[in-house]
């Protein structure tokens, strides 16, 4: 078994499942698959099954970061020393894995490396609506003064952790707006994370769960939730080997 695993998140993505874990058996072949399946009313299941994943069945619909927390307890429980998500609607290019973990690898203290869309230095590549883009811009402003280092991407979820991340969303994991929100708890946590340029695609099939009509609210939404993260206490987590995984006030 390998070392290395890919969570997918999954919900009702039976037209590009397929697709999603063939591109990272495909460019990433050092890496186990395991697609949760958010409840799916199609044959996401099925499709990823048939596709070569190992696939973890929710009995209902949790949400993107419930997904995400089984995955990593999956990752956890089976001695995984690096965790991927790969979203699986097929906009996250499986080629970058191997640049994520190559730059986890080479920054000693790196727990955690974010795939930006904002980084890539001909400014290409995918990058949703002008109303998402602004609230994306708003996201980055807050949590980069909030953390100290520069956020590009906070709503990026294709994202590297090592052990030490591992355990530590594994155990606790935002679930309202989980990629915002990590970026915080990581910081929170004093886990180190940084961001690598990557080019994303459009969703090969599906349709987002938020429109554009959608997006100022959402915005309000998750800037009260990043306020609300920072009042709220978190615990130490045992990283076993590793040193334990503390929190630590962010106002």
């Amino acid at each position: 078994m390998s070392t290395h695993l890919a969570i997918v998140p999954a919900y009702n993505e039976a037209g590009a499942i397929a697709g999603t874990v063939a591109d990272i058996h495909r460019h990433a072949p050092d890496f186990d698959v395991v697609v949760v399946d958010d409840g799916s009313t199609d044959a996401t299941a099925q499709v990823a099954a048939e596709a070569g994943a190992t696939v973890i069945r929710l009995p209902f619909n949790l949400g993107i970061g419930g997904a995400m927390q089984s995955g990593y307890q999956y990752a956890l429980e089976h001695s995984y020393d690096v965790a991927v998500q790969v979203d699986g609607d097929g906009q996250h290019d499986a080629r970058h894995i191997n640049d994520l973990l190559a730059e986890l690898r080479s920054q000693s203290g790196v727990n955690m490396v974010t795939g930006s869309r904002f980084l890539a230095p001909d400014g290409e590549g995918y990058r949703s609506s002008v109303a998402r883009r602004l609230g994306i811009r708003v996201f980055a402003r807050v949590l980069s003064m909030i953390t100290g280092r520069e956020v590009t991407d906070p709503t990026s979820g294709f994202r590297m952790t090592d052990r030490r991340g591992i355990v530590l969303f594994a155990h606790d994991y935002p679930h309202d707006y989980p990629e915002v929100e990590a970026v915080l708890m990581v910081h929170a946590h004093r886990l180190v994370a940084t961001e690598l340029p990557v080019e994303m695609r459009p969703r090969t099939a599906g349709r987002s769960s938020i429109n554009s009509t959608q997006s100022a609210y959402y915005m309000l939404k998750v800037l009260l939730a990043v306020f609300v993260g920072m009042l709220r206490a978190r615990p130490a987590v045992d990283a076993g080997d590793d040193a334990p995984v503390t929190a630590q006030p962010t106002i």
